[in-house]
């Protein structure tokens, strides 16, 4: 593992010190659109702006967020003549104190993307230019910035509000996220989160460990705390609650504790050690090497907590280089060679399953696990899932659905090996090839405070709860 710990303690400790919000551009340009914006999926449209033939701003409002904000696009070249054609699509977002229009004003998003077959959204993940709001659904909804709920507001609104309006090839295979800085957090945490929506995800000087290693721990809380009292005005703990008593809620935003969910998902890591390098002019500024510093010990971080769960991730460690834009447009010029190479011949799904959340109910890949336990955030996971069965663990009694994997109204035996006995039964599948297990756990005794503070292995394996070993295989 590669960590300096006195270091980054240090560059954090001088980074608290300075203003990190960047004076911003807005757009000014007026045309009418020929492309209409519905409202959908929670999304109101308020104001459709034309820039030019290519990119369009839409101001949008949801109750999710409470408040409005822009959504950035860039449409591929000739999208308006080729009726028939359908694009992947890149989410692509800006860092702290940002907007929606910064990868084009400053980062060559137009430039980059002119002779690609692409489409580009870029929403704001911030209220008009603050520290935004780090990807997350906040933990105090009560704020003067209203409810915050920035992953549903980005993942389960603006996802299939996109591929409603517009031509998109509505699947992972034609789906990718991207972002620098903190918007590097949001891309990894996303499709940690959600790895079965993104075929490929890229980090430019993110922040993809806030968790995992605790010296990097203590640096990110503090910039998220700082992020919340000095640019957004709101209490320190309005993200994800207080880590005393909100550990768990870390834990599973963090992409370096879920970093085995990644499997699946194609991921580019882009960063610098925060040394002056050839897009630096002299003197040194001590602001984004330092920022670009801790930056660098979060990715190395993450990797490495990749590289411990076997999961294949791409590492451009590029040497000497700032915080900076020149440095960002590169990385998207660069990162956009490979990922539309993915985009030809996308990965397939994985063979097996395996995620893990602290989520009461989630799916992925097909698969569906709900929870009946205490704790409203706890740890479970689903590893090794194929037709043939899985490892289940968690607390509580939970409710497996299974992918449509066998044939309508099969008649299945099932084997569950729990934490107290192993018990055979004969299921059947429903009329769709989905089957339906009760899988019942124990180890629910645990007072909510400490299951939220608890601390997940490394192996992955919850500090309470229980393990079922399920096999399936048809009567005959």
């Amino acid at each position: 593992m590669r960590h300096r710990n006195a270091r980054w303690l240090g560059a954090v400790a001088a980074l608290l010190v300075m203003v990190f919000a960047a004076p911003l551009i807005r757009a000014r340009a007026r045309a009418s659109s020929p492309i209409t914006f519905t409202d959908g999926d929670g999304i109101h449209v308020l104001n459709v702006q034309a820039i030019d033939s290519r990119q369009y701003n839409v101001r949008v409002s949801s109750p999710a967020l409470g408040r409005a904000v822009d959504v950035r696009i860039l449409l591929p070249a000739g999208y308006s003549d080729h009726a028939a054609s359908r694009y992947p699509v890149l989410y692509l977002f800006h860092g702290t104190s940002g907007r929606a229009s910064d990868w084009v004003k400053f980062g060559g998003a137009e430039q980059a993307t002119a002779a690609l077959p692409l489409i580009t959204v870029m929403p704001d993940a911030g209220f008009d230019g603050d520290g935004g709001g780090w990807f997350t659904n906040w933990y105090d909804t009560k704020t003067a910035l209203g409810p915050s709920q920035w992953e549903t507001f980005h993942v389960d609104q603006v996802i299939p509000w996109v591929d409603a309006n517009l031509r998109t090839i509505a699947r992972r295979e034609g789906r990718a996220i991207a972002g620098l800085s903190q918007g590097g957090f949001g891309s990894t945490t996303y499709s940690a989160r959600h790895p079965d929506l993104f075929v490929s995800a890229a980090s430019f000087s993110g922040a993809p460990d806030i968790d995992n290693n605790p010296f990097v721990a203590a640096g990110a809380t503090a910039i998220i705390q700082a992020t919340a009292t000095f640019l957004d005005n709101v209490e320190p703990d309005a993200m994800f609650g207080p880590r005393a008593t909100n550990e768990i809620n870390w834990q599973g935003h963090d992409p370096a504790d879920l970093a085995t969910n990644m499997r699946g998902v194609d991921t580019w890591l882009y960063t610098a050690s925060g040394a002056p390098g050839p897009y630096d002019p002299p003197p040194p500024n001590p602001y984004p090497m330092g920022i670009e510093f801790a930056t660098h010990e979060s990715t190395l971080n993450f990797y490495d907590r990749a590289q411990q769960g076997g999961v294949p991730v791409h590492l451009v460690d590029y040497g000497n280089g700032t915080h900076t834009w020149p440095y960002w447009a590169r990385d998207l010029r660069e990162y956009l060679v490979p990922l539309m190479a993915t985009f030809a011949t996308p990965p397939a799904p994985p063979q097996d399953m395996s995620y893990r959340s602290v989520d009461r109910s989630w799916s992925q890949w097909g698969w569906t696990v709900s929870l009946d336990r205490q704790a409203d955030e706890q740890f479970s996971s689903l590893t090794y899932a194929t037709a043939s069965g899985f490892t289940l663990r968690g607390a509580g009694t939970a409710t497996v659905v299974t992918p449509s994997l066998y044939r309508p109204n099969e008649a299945l035996v099932v084997s569950v090996a729990g934490p107290n006995a192993t018990a055979t039964r004969t299921v059947s599948a429903d009329g769709d090839g989905h089957l339906r297990l009760t899988i019942p756990l124990g180890g629910d005794n645990v007072p909510a405070a400490v299951a939220r503070s608890a601390v997940v292995g490394d192996a992955g394996v919850p500090a309470w709860g229980a393990t079922a070993v399920v096999g399936i295989w048809p009567v005959r």
